[in-house]
């Protein structure tokens, strides 16, 4: 059991980021503080927390920085991606940022995937629920449709995807 000559410790995991393989461009990235696993609020659970967080003035500056940053290194901008969780409080985040968007970049089109994990109880019916459970199964499906609603309004085509059939709600 001896290392592999050139192997070295794995490097601290603070991220979800830490777990790619590709390097990301430093400004792609925007780590919300209070939201981190040691941050003040806990998790990012709701629609309008998502939300609220782009009604913070220096957070849709960064946001708008970071964007122009990218623009302005376009050749031929055709468009966007977006890519955003469904089921927690990103929705959110996700629909204000499609709205952004769709308000600065009219002529553009936007393509977002709304995405939902799948859950491993889905379709299980003797399974008791605690009240903790329902809560989150009801801000999940909360989450989902009006993250569905908000980000397929702004964006040019809106593709939702689920490794279950169910979307991941109960």
């Amino acid at each position: 059991g001896a290392a592999p000559t050139g192997s070295q410790d794995p490097p601290s995991v603070r991220l979800w980021s830490d777990y790619l393989n590709v390097p990301l461009h430093p400004r792609s990235l925007h780590v919300i503080r209070q939201y981190l696993h040691d941050g003040d609020c806990g998790c990012l659970e709701a629609f309008a927390q998502g939300e609220s967080l782009l009604q913070d003035p220096a957070c849709i500056e960064e946001l708008e920085d970071r964007l122009h940053f990218f623009v302005e290194e376009c050749d031929y901008l055709q468009g966007f991606q977006v890519l955003c969780d469904l089921h927690n409080g990103f929705s959110g985040v996700g629909a204000k940022v499609t709205e952004l968007l769709h308000d600065e970049y009219s002529g553009k089109g936007i393509l977002s995937w709304g995405l939902t994990p799948a859950t491993s109880n889905v379709g299980v019916s003797w399974i008791v629920f605690s009240p903790q459970d329902s809560q989150s199964s009801f801000y999940r499906l909360l989450n989902t449709a009006l993250g569905i609603v908000h980000l397929s309004q702004h964006s040019s085509l809106f593709c939702p995807l689920s490794l279950s059939g169910s979307l991941g709600i109960r």
